[in-house]
């Protein structure tokens, strides 16, 4: 099971990736897309890269917004496995764009 990353690791990571906030408990992201297609296209993209890592973020859609939220359920938290999610939400999410 992977382990509850610190409160300074989460800072320190989180300053890496583009727009994500959070704690220890979780991340998330919201970005804006052009239209309404453009977002579900973003979350099918995330969709097939979720099952590869075996890993799911919490996804609301809200017309052509999106927020992805990141933890770790099993750990209580967030985890090295929701920071991968995020950078590769990140190159996703930056192809679309």
């Amino acid at each position: 099971m992977a382990d509850v990353l610190t409160a300074e690791t989460v800072r320190s990571e989180l300053a890496g990736l583009t727009d994500w906030t959070g704690d220890q408990a979780s991340i998330s992201r919201t970005v804006e897309l052009g239209s309404f297609p453009a977002a579900i296209a973003v979350v099918d993209r995330v969709a097939v890269v979720a099952e590869e890592l075996d890993h799911h973020p919490d996804i609301d859609i809200r017309w052509r917004t999106v927020t992805f939220r990141c933890a770790t359920h099993s750990a209580g938290g967030t985890t090295r496995r929701d920071l991968e999610l995020a950078r590769r939400i990140d190159e996703i999410v930056r192809a679309a764009s």
